[in-house]
């Protein structure tokens, strides 16, 4: 466990981004974040959605000697492609239709510190030669300049996705893969972290009490606890802090006796959407179902077997040999299914 988040630096002190946990997980991943920290190399951060990468990413910024320089935050998901190289670099007036000014990147707006890019497998492959080039010389040009400009950036990068794959199918750019992978640090999903989760949500408990001006947060019951300690967590430390707050939040009393996984309760709301055919259907039958129905019965066989590979692969970082295990194949089996379907996992 980590819970003193103050940590001195030249008589000075500053709060860390706050890590809470003591699994053998999550403190074997606080080692190498520790340990690589200081050396100003990049990183690359994965894990699944929830799982606290860009928390990760602040920690290794505060724990380096780049501590006392800007921290700057991208997330390349959020971007409209096209817009990802003018963020990261900027442009000058004039250099495109609406480029009134001059303005200035993340690239600049981080120099002498850390630049995060969260997502990073959203990154369009003309923006990874220059962020390439930036890795290895500290150079870049901005959006309709041939000026060169210098910039002491560290680079931290963190994704969900399969960088690796997406560099073999020519998405990625392998140069950049190797560069920015002096270390890889994998954040373990909650589900791995079991020891952690009562841990976790009696510290969230806490804070919306405080929030919500109660002099004291709820106990959970021991039905409750075994309720938190079981699931699945597939939204991993994000759900279980929502659900938690949403917990505290209802309660009127000191202890919380149920825990409620579904806000939109056992079935959704019968809201009427319409479908690929054009044929309206209620929310209340899931999208995955309907979807199902409207197809032939071969497409939809074929289409509920790339569901069931892209799960298994997600839920096991992409390790074939444990996915193939999860879904109950032989390793030649799931080997198969990956051939076949190859082309619509990566989709």
């Amino acid at each position: 466990m980590i819970p003193d988040t103050t940590t001195p630096f030249g008589g000075q002190s500053f709060q860390l981004p706050e890590a809470l946990g003591q699994s053998e997980r999550f403190l074997e991943f606080q080692q190498r974040l520790s340990r690589v920290a200081p050396v100003d190399r990049p990183v690359l951060i994965l894990g699944e959605r929830g799982t606290g990468k860009e928390l990760a990413a602040a920690r290794v910024h505060f724990l380096s000697k780049r501590w006392q320089g800007p921290l700057v935050t991208l997330n390349c998901a959020a971007l409209n492609p096209a817009l990802i190289e003018t963020e990261l670099f900027g442009h000058e007036k004039g250099a495109f239709t609406g480029a009134d000014s001059r303005r200035r990147g993340r690239f600049e707006a981080a120099d002498r510190g850390t630049l995060f890019l969260d997502e990073i497998g959203a990154i369009p492959l003309e923006a990874q030669a220059k962020i390439l080039r930036v890795v290895e010389y500290g150079t870049f040009e901005r959006v309709g300049s041939t000026e060169c400009i210098e910039v002491d950036v560290r680079i931290i990068a963190a994704t969900n996705e399969d960088l690796p794959a997406l560099a073999a199918e020519g998405r990625f750019k392998q140069d950049l893969l190797d560069r920015l992978s002096f270390e890889v640090l994998f954040l373990p999903p909650l589900r791995e972290r079991r020891e952690d989760i009562m841990l976790l949500a009696n510290h969230f408990a806490g804070c919306m009490a405080l929030e919500i001006g109660r002099s004291t947060a709820p106990r959970f019951s021991a039905e409750a606890k075994a309720a938190l300690e079981s699931y699945s967590w597939p939204g991993n430390i994000r759900e279980l802090k929502n659900l938690v707050e949403r917990s505290v939040y209802r309660t009127d009393h000191e202890i919380i006796h149920e825990i409620d996984f579904h806000p939109f309760g056992e079935q959704p709301l019968r809201l009427t959407l319409p479908s690929s055919n054009g044929i309206a259907r209620p929310t209340g039958q899931s999208s995955s179902t309907a979807d199902l129905l409207e197809l032939p019965m071969e497409e939809a066989i074929d289409e509920l077997k790339i569901r069931h590979l892209k799960n298994a692969l997600t839920a096991c970082r992409f390790n074939q040999q444990k996915a193939a295990r999860q879904l109950g194949l032989s390793y030649d089996q799931f080997r198969g299914l990956y051939r076949k379907f190859k082309s619509k996992l990566s989709a």
